[in-house]
Order: C-alpha cells, then structure tokens, then sequence
C-alpha cells in the first residue's frame, strides 16, 4: 500500500485515505433528529479509508448523520485497532532514500484530530512554503478516497436521491456497493470509465461537518513536521 501511494501520489509511509461521507435517507418513525445533519437532511455515515487505486480497504457504516466525522472514527473498530496496535501494520522505517525512521500512516482532512498515525494538513494560517508544500502533497494523497466516493455515486445511482429503506437495509446495501465497487475496478476495462479523477467532483454523496480544533500531541506534531522535512528534502521532493 505505502510503495503504490509514494509512487503514485509521492505521499511517503501512507496506508490509506480516510474520509465520511452522508448517504441520504428517509427517516424511519419516531426517530426525532437522530439521523438530522448540518446539511439539513436525514442520513448515514459511510466512512471508509480508501488505498492509492481507489478500492476500499475499510468502511464503517450506520452512524447517526448528526454525528460529525471525528466523532465516527473515534468509535469505529479501525480508530480502536490503530489505537491498540492491533492492526499487523508493519514497524516504522525509513521512506525512500531516507535515514529518518518514520510510522506508517493514513491521510485526512482537517476533520479528523492529529495523531502520531493519522496525518492533517497544517492550519493554514501563516503557513511556510515547506508547509504548504507539505499540504499539497497529503491533499493530493487524500484526494483518492473522495476520488472513489464519486466512482461510488456515479455508478451506483441509488445514492443520488434518499434511500426509501429502514437503516439497518440502507446499510446492506451501501455495504453491498462498496464490494462491487472493489469487485468492478479489478476489472481494466470497466474501470477505465471511472478513473478520471478530475470528473469525479460532482459526488452525490455529500461531505460530514467539520468539528472544532483538536488539540494534537507533541509526538504527533513531531511526525508531520518530520514527513513535511523529508517531502521538502532533495530525495523527497518532486517537480
């Protein structure tokens, strides 16, 4: 996964991209505002973390579209396995002609809280040039996940309007486009009509809030500052 990113988004050490999207649905009874987001419709939260093809390596289906991105990934089973050092992720080592020792790690947005294995641009309020750089680079990286949501939403027209099913059936289902969408791009051919990345904006799958700042630790901090300095360096920098 970390050999495909760097060679294909000249992101180092990345295991995957992470993003929420809604996925609208009609409420079911009595369920109040439980499923009511801040775009002012009902829904559910697909999160998924996506690898440098645009295949879903994890998803995380069913929560409450009230809930904000954050706040999805702190109680999915990845946050608890990347948490626990549970999930066979290999030892930290060096990125491509480099003698720095680095974790591997999964690219977001600014959602999501910093931590030593999930990667953020840096705020971008009085940013240096190697920071911005150093922005460029994850944006590029993490713009595969949002790539494969709008492959997900062209193909499968079922999310262009609410989901007249029960949640736990609109679940299924989003769980069932998700496999054929890994299932179809196996395929060159069928594949071939989707990887364009620049037509793939117009997603109907509508983006989570944003949630307010998170308060990262020192050693997080001090991982994005040394993969901003090897991205900056000679081996690690691209034209």
């Amino acid at each position: 996964m970390a050999a495909e990113f760097w060679s294909q988004w000249n992101f180092p050490n990345c295991l995957g991209a992470l993003d929420g999207k809604h996925v609208a649905i009609l409420p079911p009874p009595h369920s109040g505002s439980e499923y009511y987001n801040y775009k002012h419709f009902n829904s559910i939260v697909l999160m998924a973390l996506a690898d440098a093809t645009y295949k879903f390596l994890y998803v995380d289906i069913g929560s409450y579209g009230r809930v904000a991105d954050g706040g999805v990934f702190n109680s999915c089973t990845l946050a608890k396995g990347l948490n626990e050092g549970s999930m066979n992720i290999p030892a930290d080592c060096q990125p491509p002609g480099s003698s720095t020792v680095l974790p591997y790690v999964i690219v977001a947005d600014d959602a999501f809280a910093l931590k030593t294995y999930v990667m953020k641009p840096y705020s971008s309020r009085g940013l240096t040039d190697q920071q911005r750089v150093f922005n460029y680079r994850l944006s590029r990286a993490r713009r595969v996940v949002e790539n494969a949501f709008g492959i997900l939403s062209n193909r499968f027209r079922v999310f262009g309007r609410p989901i007249a099913l029960a949640p736990e059936k609109v679940e299924v289902v989003v769980m069932a486009a998700c496999c054929l969408h890994n299932f179809l791009l196996r395929n060159v051919a069928s594949a071939s009509n989707y990887l364009q990345p620049d037509d793939l904006s117009d997603c109907t799958l509508q983006p989570l809030s944003q949630t307010s700042a998170h308060n990262a630790s020192t050693k997080a901090n001090d991982v994005r500052d040394q993969l901003c300095s090897y991205i900056n360096s000679d081996v690690g920098a691209v034209s």
